[in-house]
């Protein structure tokens, strides 16, 4: 089984207003039509794409599937839907011998259903997503309500509404147009067209309030929260104060480190490029570079954030905990955080500094030294 993709995307869409037509306007940073070929491209079982377009709109196309990285094969529509689903038929790759047929403006199709189609195809000629009717159904006139109308058998149908390709062909060379859908083309050639499990958000984008609703269903699936976790150590050495998060302590021993050896700005640092999978503090600022001998650690802190931004993500909250049996970190830890919070650019109580003793016990017991463990989480969108 091979199967080709066809979004049908002539249309102008003139309901939902706007300066281009709404399978070119703009869904959460993309292009609607970019978003529905990007879900379709990445699906492993369809082996090709085939848009097929407004003869006008080269231009908006081009710049909807920029920087996708996808293959497309373009055809121009025509007047009708049905002529336009005849034209992306005619243009499919050789090979092809199954067909998913699919509304350009739903953007938000997910795999599982994309598997649902195909899967039916194997004992079907046709298969399409549909959702149960569950609200009362009312027929009605001048503005009243005339009588009940039964739900019961009743669906709400979906796309993409799959094929194969032989049938489908034949089924709208025969029809003489104006279906509604592929479904109704294909009924009318006798072929059986299997129900599958629909998916509420894969909503066809209508009218403008459409896109809100998309805006929502898309930052719920877009949504990757990440957890990293940053641990340092740091012992002391001959001196007269320790930088702990960006804030100078006063003590009777200072911190060994190539930087400043900021202990806890350290373990804050290293896990958000923990969260992001992105190495640590050595391999982005090595110790073996003399350029960073005594550098202040803001400087590191400042480089995760930014990669962090630069991906998408945001800062929900760090969690640093400092362990030490001296200097005492309580009557600094107010301060310490309003200046982590600042170089971070979080609210403060997305910023957590604590501190324990380890009870005498260990190097930190000894007072060797000071360790920190931080966790960092970190939302996109």
């Amino acid at each position: 089984m091979t199967v080709t993709a066809i979004i049908v995307a002539a249309g102008r869409g003139t309901r939902v207003g706007g300066d281009r037509p709404k399978q070119y306007q703009e869904l959460g940073g993309r292009a609607v039509l970019g978003r529905t070929l990007g879900a379709l491209s990445a699906h492993p079982r369809i082996a090709g794409l085939v848009a097929v377009l407004h003869p006008e709109d080269e231009d908006l196309f081009a710049e909807a599937i920029d920087g996708l990285g996808i293959s497309v094969t373009t055809v121009a529509g025509g007047a009708t839907r049905d002529a336009s689903v005849q034209a992306g038929l005619a243009a499919v790759p050789p090979g092809t011998t199954r067909v998913l047929i699919h509304d350009g403006a739903r953007p938000l199709v997910s795999s599982a259903l994309v598997d649902r189609v195909i899967d039916a195809l194997e004992t079907n000629p046709g298969a399409a997503p549909a959702l149960p009717v569950t609200d009362a159904l009312w027929r009605g006139a001048d503005g009243r309500v005339q009588a009940p109308h039964p739900r019961d058998g009743l669906f709400r149908a979906q796309t993409p509404q799959g094929f194969h390709l032989d049938a489908i062909r034949a089924a709208h060379a025969a029809h003489p147009g104006g279906a509604a859908d592929d479904v109704e083309v294909a009924l009318a050639a006798g072929l059986d067209v299997a129900i599958v499990e629909g998916d509420e958000d894969n909503l066809k984008i209508t009218h403008k309030q459409d896109f809100a609703r998309a805006e929502r269903v898309l930052r719920e699936k877009d949504m990757d929260i990440r957890t990293g976790n940053g641990f340092d150590v740091h012992a002391f050495c001959e001196g007269d104060g320790v930088i702990l998060c960006g804030v100078k302590v006063p003590h009777d021993k200072a911190l060994k480190g190539h930087s400043d050896a900021d202990v806890g700005m350290h373990a804050v640092t290293d896990a958000i490029y923990g969260a992001l999978a992105d190495g640590d503090i050595g391999q982005h600022f090595p110790p073996s570079d003399p350029q960073w001998k005594g550098a202040a650690s803001d400087i590191f802190l400042k480089h995760a954030v930014g990669r962090a931004a630069e991906r998408g993500y945001r800062i929900a909250h760090a969690d640093l905990t400092l362990i030490c049996e001296r200097p005492k970190i309580g009557p600094v830890a107010g301060t310490m955080r309003e200046e982590m919070a600042r170089l971070m650019g979080v609210d403060l109580d997305r910023m957590s500094i604590k501190a324990t003793t380890s009870e005498q016990l260990g190097f930190t017991g000894r007072e060797e030294g000071i360790a920190a463990l931080a966790t960092v989480t970190l939302v996109r969108p």
